[in-house]
This record gives C-alpha cells, sequence and structure tokens, in this order.
C-alpha cells in the first residue's frame, strides 16, 4: 500500500528539498565520488562496505548519527524491486520507492544517488542471496540444482523486475552494462565453473562444447521465462537436463 511520503525520513532526516539538493547534500557529506560510472561507484562501495556490518550499498559517513538499520537497505530494495515490476525502470521513481518503502527520499540518498545505483544494486544482493553454488561432487546433481534454483529465482518477484529492465537495456547504455555485470554474469559464471569442476573430475568429455551449454540452459529458461509464458517448473528444468545439457557433455 503506497503512503504520502512524510516531512522526515524513518532516520529522522528532513525531506523538504528537491531529488537534485537531496542528492547534492548527502553525497558531499558521504564523500561520494561522482568521477566514474555508475556501476564501477556501485562496485566499489560493495568493495568498502564488506567490512561495515550489515553490508552492501553505501557506508555511512563517521559521525552521522546513529548507525545504519541493515533491514532498512532489504526494505528499500524490496520496494524498489515492486515497483520496478509495476511500472518499469523507465517509470521507478525514488519518491515511489520511499513511498512503498515508508521511507524518505533522504534515507534511499544516503545509499544510492541514483535509482540506476539503486537497481544495481538490488539486482547483485538478490542474485547473490538466492543462488547459491551447488558441489556434490556430482555434476547431475549439481546442474539440477543450480537450473533448480535460477528457475525459481526468476518466477519469483525478480522475473518480473527482470523482464521490465530488459525492455530498457537497448536504449539505457548504462543500464545494459550494469545488468549484465551485476545479474547476467554472475549466473553464468557460475555454472561455469561447476561444469569445469565435472570436467576436473573426469564425469565429462574433454572436447564437451562448455560454452554452448552455458549459453544454452540460460537461453532456454530466458526464453521460456519471457517469450513462451510457459511454466518454468522443475518438469521443464529436468527436461532441459536430461534432453539437452548432459547429452552435450557426455
Amino acid at each position: 500500500m503506497n503512503v504520502p511520503i512524510s516531512n522526515a525520513g524513518t532516520d529522522g532526516v528532513p525531506t523538504g528539498g528537491t531529488s537534485a539538493e537531496n542528492t547534492h547534500a548527502d553525497n558531499t557529506a558521504a564523500g561520494v565520488r561522482t568521477g566514474s560510472t555508475p556501476a564501477e561507484r556501485t562496485r566499489e562501495e560493495h568493495t568498502r562496505s564488506v567490512a561495515t556490518p550489515g553490508g552492501g550499498g553505501r557506508s555511512p559517513a563517521p559521525g552521522r548519527g546513529r548507525p545504519r538499520d541493515a533491514s532498512r537497505d532489504a526494505a528499500l530494495r524490496n520496494a524498489a524491486l515492486e515497483v520496478m515490476a509495476e511500472v518499469g525502470y523507465r517509470a521507478l521513481t525514488m519518491d515511489a520507492v520511499a513511498a512503498r518503502a515508508r521511507a524518505g527520499k533522504a534515507t534511499i540518498y544516503r545509499r544510492w544517488e541514483s535509482k540506476l545505483e539503486l537497481v544495481i544494486d538490488t539486482c547483485t544482493q538478490l542474485v547473490r542471496r538466492n543462488i547459491p553454488e551447488p558441489d556434490h561432487g556430482a555434476i547431475d546433481a549439481d546442474l539440477r540444482e543450480f537450473l533448480s534454483a535460477f528457475a525459481g529465482f526468476l518466477t519469483g518477484p525478480i522475473g518480473k523486475a527482470a523482464q521490465a529492465l530488459v525492455g530498457e537495456l537497448p536504449h539505457e547504455p548504462e543500464l545494459a552494462e550494469a545488468f549484465r555485470e551485476s545479474f547476467l554474469l554472475p549466473q553464468r559464471n557460475m555454472l561455469r565453473r561447476i561444469i569445469e569442476r565435472s570436467l576436473q573430475r573426469g564425469e565429462i568429455r574433454t572436447d564437451a562444447p562448455i560454452d554452448t551449454v552455458v549459453e544454452l540452459a540460460g537461453a532456454a529458461l530466458i526464453h521460456r521465462l519471457m517469450l513462451t509464458g510457459e511454466p518454468l517448473d522443475q518438469r521443464f528444468v529436468d527436461r532441459l537436463l536430461n534432453e539437452a545439457l548432459l547429452p552435450l557433455l557426455r
């Protein structure tokens, strides 16, 4: 349920200025570097946040009141995901995210200086949290668990948001680059590692077309999710694995 934005965020920070004013004020206080691309800044901020309790997003500036509540980060990311799934990336606004999360805009801008950085960080955190890397010592079990987890991930809230993002990629170069790096590449790299471990164990043939299998696995799931509208269920996952991927590897 959307609620009006109050004059102060949940952190007790006034939100009466414009988006640009709030952004400038928070960036100045936090010492945010603005000379690089959003994707690069997001990666740098994540690296800095590893040593910060709660992780993710921007590290709080020393002396800026009480420590940041990590639960608010998750609430803001979830709100961004929900709004994006409903209206798409282009219509997504910080006002809408703030209203959905029942927070002030200043609360958001202390963590992300633009909606692009918010979306990138949201995708990165969701992928990291929802798709573990299996290593059971058997290619069948590892691939089945990975594909099932990825299918479940795509059919959840992120699936609708991903569809909304994909439509914008040809028109938003920075978003396209960030989406590939934060959402697509981690999955491809994980799948490649799974297959390469099976190669080291001698489970698959040495000339197996690993690149083709990696491309085919992702393409089949995305195609079914975004184009055919057919169920992305366990039955499909098993058919993809047994009729296409494993025969190519063995």
